[in-house]
């Protein structure tokens, strides 16, 4: 559950809607540090873009991998692997896959999504059920709205306050939420100063957040649009996400150097 966290925050990071130049491009890599409670070290997260081809379409793949790490692998084991095929231009997703092992449970879904007709057609590889349900015109998926939204922010545009809504489609619902515009902040990270944009997501409170209010996201400001840390305050301690290496940026990272 906490790395289906992680991976749902780093999608809520990047939002707006302007069209602008590509924020990422192939080979990109990053690689998080997650901590519990701001002193165990909880387990890592990867995001790797790539492009191919699927069914004749020029596609990125993107791969999101989680897992604990260290003390709390013994307690409680996480293994997740999540994988999006999207459209070079649109972004939009033709396929989702999830395969998970949170603490003991399971999931093993994949999606195939047909856009212009609105449907998820949503194979449970576990239970071996199929379904296909409705979906909002354009839907993502968990993976596949990080990088649709990081492409459309705009910081010229953007006002401390702003609210932005969307969907995105989950195992087999479609999901709504609000991300707000926090403001900017300079913060330090392993690779020094940056300049960042924060966002507060609201979230469900109740077993796993403590209130709507509990996560907390920071990018930087720049072409990139790298998301470099993320907190929530959990139901029992806090959880942290910190970027620890990355790769294959398609625009130069700026870092602040303080005379």
């Amino acid at each position: 559950m906490k790395n289906t966290i992680i991976f749902l925050s780093l999608i809520f990071i990047q939002l707006s809607f302007a069209q602008q130049e590509s924020a990422f491009a192939d080979g990109e890599w990053f690689k998080f540090r997650m901590s519990y409670s701001n002193w165990l070290k909880a387990g890592e997260a990867t995001l790797t873009v790539k492009e191919t081809k699927l069914k004749n379409k020029e596609v990125y793949h993107v791969v999101g991998k989680g897992k604990t790490t260290g003390m709390i692998k013994w307690f409680f084991k996480v293994k997740d692997r999540y994988e999006s095929f999207f459209d070079k231009k649109t972004i939009l997703p033709y396929k989702f896959i999830r395969d998970i092992n949170e603490g003991g449970h399971t999931k093993d879904i994949e999606i195939e999504f047909d856009q212009r007709n609105h449907k998820a057609h949503v194979n449970d590889k576990k239970h071996n059920k199929q379904t296909v349900i409705d979906t909002k015109p354009n839907i993502q998926d968990m993976v596949s709205t990080y990088y649709y939204l990081r492409n459309k922010i705009d910081i010229n545009t953007l006002k401390i306050g702003d609210e932005i809504k969307t969907y995105m489609f989950f195992d087999e619902e479609n999901y709504g939420f609000k991300l707000k515009y926090l403001g900017e902040e300079i913060i330090t990270t392993k690779f020094g100063r940056v300049k960042t944009l924060k966002f507060r997501p609201y979230v469900m409170a109740g077993r796993v957040f403590k209130e709507e209010e509990s996560l907390t996201l920071w990018v930087s400001k720049d072409k990139n649009k790298v998301p470099l840390r993320i907190k929530a305050d959990l139901a029992v301690g806090s959880l942290r996400s910190d970027l620890e290496a990355f790769k294959g940026l398609k625009h130069p990272f700026t870092i602040i150097f303080d005379n």
